[in-house]
């Protein structure tokens, strides 16, 4: 366990993947809020704070193929009954370069913290930033690892005019350096189509255990 978190993510988004021989890293928390599941191709990282014998006999005992048995439902429930963590679903991992200067699209920054897609962002991500766009929403904070990580929301009435996409990247433009990441449910087309529009590439996928 002596390769942290960060250091895969930061590899990932360069496009430096941990090595495709069908194993699992396990690797500490890297605090006490995110845990969870990455799968990449034929490799799997889990970052949780728990005993690595435990880990292997129950991925050993999931009725899976071996590359596929860190999501498989059976392992991931076994987790959030281990930990007493709750998950959402099996996001796909997508991060995009940082660009330089200011966004394109009009935005200004708000204080909204009773927005619901605000309110959900607080749960797993520090430093909240939120703009408002001519009907839609950027959120930015910092993630798991300290990563940054960015969520948009398109109003019905400004769907079908590219919103989603140039609220995409206007985050690129506000994280200043590095890279920014976003989870897209793979079932959520359009939003998988707007941040791939938009510059972000698919890295993997991730399960997150979210601690109540």
């Amino acid at each position: 366990m002596g390769t942290s978190l960060s250091g895969i993510l930061a590899a990932a988004a360069r496009g430096v993947f941990p090595p495709p021989d069908g194993s699992t890293t396990l690797v500490a928390q890297p605090n006490g809020r995110d845990a969870g599941v990455l799968a990449f191709t034929a490799h799997s990282v889990i970052f949780l704070d728990e005993d690595p014998e435990w880990l292997r006999a129950a991925l050993a005992g999931t009725d899976s193929d071996p590359l596929a048995a860190p999501m498989n439902p059976g392992f991931l429930a076994a987790l959030m009954a281990r930990t007493g963590r709750r998950m959402n679903t099996i996001d796909l991992l997508t991060a995009a370069p940082a660009l330089p200067g200011e966004p394109s699209l009009a935005l200004r920054e708000i204080d909204d913290p009773e927005h619901p897609r605000v309110a959900r962002a607080v749960t797993f991500r520090d430093g909240v930033r939120v703009w408002a766009a001519d009907g839609g929403l950027l959120v930015l904070g910092r993630g798991v690892a300290g990563r940054w990580e960015a969520a948009i929301e398109v109003d019905d009435a400004a769907r079908g005019r590219g919103l989603g996409p140039r609220l995409a990247v206007a985050a690129r433009h506000l994280v200043g350096d590095g890279f920014v990441w976003a989870q897209q449910s793979p079932g959520n087309a359009r939003s998988v189509r707007a941040f791939q529009k938009a510059g972000y590439r698919p890295v993997g996928s991730e399960a997150l255990l979210v601690a109540d």
